[in-house]
């Protein structure tokens, strides 16, 4: 088996929480509950003939009030930013705190646009959102309330991560 540290950064109120605990419980709440600190899950995925345990790390929001933690992203294998669909300066504080977690780690990052199941609010064309999305190896429209797509973001990054230790 091998074993991988996932952070899951991403500013308040985008659902961090709520991507987790659909991908490791199947489940969604509607309660909303500020993270403090970081909670860890873990959840083993089958990927080819390998077995993948995520040590997913659900790093509390990041807003200019209170800092990034850089020191969360030690040991990382990846990253995952998470930005809310609903909320366009969700975007833009995302490619923020991608750029202070790539100044401290050079890892892969994923990027998942959630609450894919609200209607959007969103501004931009889809050429300046792929522009803006550039950076990541994968982008992924999610819902962590019908689960949309949060499988598959989960699966690819396994084979990402496979991909990358066996070159």
């Amino acid at each position: 088996m091998i074993q991988k540290k996932i952070c899951v950064l991403g500013a308040s109120g985008v659902g961090k929480t709520s991507l987790i605990k659909q991908y490791v419980e199947g489940i969604f709440s509607e309660k909303y509950l500020t993270s403090i600190g970081v909670k860890i899950d873990k959840k083993q995925v089958q990927c080819e003939s390998h077995t993948v345990q995520f040590m997913l790390w659900d790093i509390e929001g990041i807003d200019r009030y209170c800092g990034f933690q850089p020191k969360y992203l030690r040991g990382a294998a990846a990253i995952i930013i998470v930005v809310d669909h609903t909320r366009a300066q969700s975007l833009i504080e995302g490619i923020e705190i991608y750029n202070l977690a790539k100044d401290v780690a050079n890892i892969p990052a994923i990027l998942a646009i959630n609450k894919t199941d609200l209607s959007t609010e969103w501004h931009w064309e889809e050429d300046e959102l792929a522009e803006l999305s550039s950076p990541f190896s994968h982008t992924f429209c999610t819902s962590a309330k019908t689960g949309d797509n949060v499988e598959l973001l989960f699966s690819t990054l396994a084979l990402q991560l496979l991909s990358e230790a066996e070159q």
